[in-house]
């Protein structure tokens, strides 16, 4: 019977991370495979030595076909955030963890980790981190070269986030191990070694906004009114969008932003995309993305132009079409995923029924809210109602099939 391949996590400290019995399967393999920094621990091996290097494609389909014992050595934990997670869906795997970085970074503060909120910028984009961990006590985050504590830093800062004090830890376990307490304002001035990790700890109290952020709260143009998609059918259009934690989601004709920074708010493990087409309110837009503290993919644009650059959606929201609806609806129809939403506002009767109409043509079902919203105002010692526009929320989904 074939034996199993063993994947074995090492940490910085090298062999003196591995049990004695993990030191003799590496020994008895006939094939070593792993980093530059895990297969140079081993300069004396007898064996074949193998590389990791770039996709692993190409390592699961040796691996596939290999006859002779391999050892995978991985860092830390192969299946934080590493490559066991990966590699065991594709090959049968024996996995034999070592301490996560993580959990090292965490005894060096002597604090509890289990309600930590742990996120990876390691090889992926830092675009969307502020809204992930935005009001979060305690943050843990895996770097690189790329997005390192300086980085990571000067990202916070911009959105303000200076309730937040951060603990590099460097080296761990290692011989140059280093491990301190920082500013964030600081860490740009600090040259840290590539294996690092980050622990930031909230020692004061940021702003905080619940669902349906009052119209005041944003920059929006003025004295013009009527361009930000009020509170009442904010609320209302978001609901109908059913959006999950990890939902794409397109705003089109964003203007102030509004949509776009409680749908990120909502799906802040999601992607959000927004389209505005006005530069003075895309200005706005930006302001209101700061102090929301919401990043996401932003652009100037008349749709459906640029929509190409979007992932496909989940939900998508139409705030305004300019003219362009039916193109606007091709792109939107023919892009949402199998389960998602379409939520289109109309003021006018006209818009209403092109709506209905070309969302029935592209095999869509409706539902339409008429919200027609009055506002208390005083008037001396007295109270009336001031009425918003009468607001058509049009909630499209694909026709469900018989039998499905």
């Amino acid at each position: 019977m074939k034996e199993n391949i063993k994947m074995i996590g090492i940490g910085d400290e090298g062999k003196e991370s591995l049990l004695p019995l993990y030191e003799k399967w590496i020994d008895e393999s006939e094939v070593l495979i792993g980093g530059e920094r895990q297969l140079s621990v081993f300069p004396d091996y007898q064996g074949e030595k193998v590389v990791i290097k770039g996709g692993l494609q190409s390592l699961v389909e040796q691996l596939q076909n290999e006859t002779r014992r391999v050892v995978i050595l991985a860092s830390g934990d192969p299946l934080f955030y590493g490559i066991g997670g990966y590699l065991s869906k594709k090959v049968e795997l024996d996995i034999y963890p070592y301490l996560s970085s993580i959990q090292l970074a965490f005894s060096k503060i002597k604090e509890r980790w289990h309600d930590a909120y742990i996120t990876s910028v390691h090889g992926r984009s830092m675009d969307g981190l502020v809204q992930r961990i935005d009001g979060q006590s305690t943050v843990a985050l895996l770097t690189d070269s790329d997005n390192h504590p300086g980085r990571i830093g000067d990202y916070l800062l911009s959105y303000g986030m200076t309730e937040y004090r951060a603990f590099v830890a460097e080296n761990l376990g290692g011989k140059n191990e280093r491990c301190s307490w920082y500013e964030l304002g600081d860490l740009s001035s600090v040259d840290f070694s590539p294996l690092n990790v980050v622990i930031l700890k909230k020692v004061a109290e940021g702003p905080s906004w619940a669902f349906g952020i009052n119209d005041e709260e944003f920059y929006q143009r003025k004295p013009e009114k009527g361009l930000l998609t009020k509170k009442e059918i904010r609320t209302l259009s978001l609901a109908a969008l059913n959006l999950k934690k990890d939902s794409v989601f397109w705003d089109i004709g964003t203007c102030t932003g509004s949509m776009a920074i409680e749908a990120a708010r909502i799906a802040k493990e999601g992607k959000v995309f927004a389209i505005e087409k006005n530069e003075h309110d895309l200005k706005n837009c930006r302001l209101n993305m700061v102090k929301f503290r919401t990043d996401f993919h932003v652009v100037q644009g008349k749709a459906p132009e640029k929509l190409d650059h979007f992932l496909d959606p989940d939900a998508v929201f139409i705030g305004g079409t300019a003219g362009g609806m039916e193109d606007i609806l091709d792109v939107c129809c023919s892009r949402l995923k199998a389960s998602g939403r379409i939520v289109l506002n109309a003021v006018t009767i006209e818009n209403l029924v092109q709506a209905v109409e070309g969302f029935k043509k592209r095999g869509f079902e409706t539902e339409i809210t008429l919200a027609q919203i009055s506002r208390s105002k005083p008037i001396l010692n007295l109270t009336r109602f001031d009425a918003l526009n009468p607001i058509y929320i049009i909630t499209a989904k694909r026709k469900e099939r018989n039998g499905t």
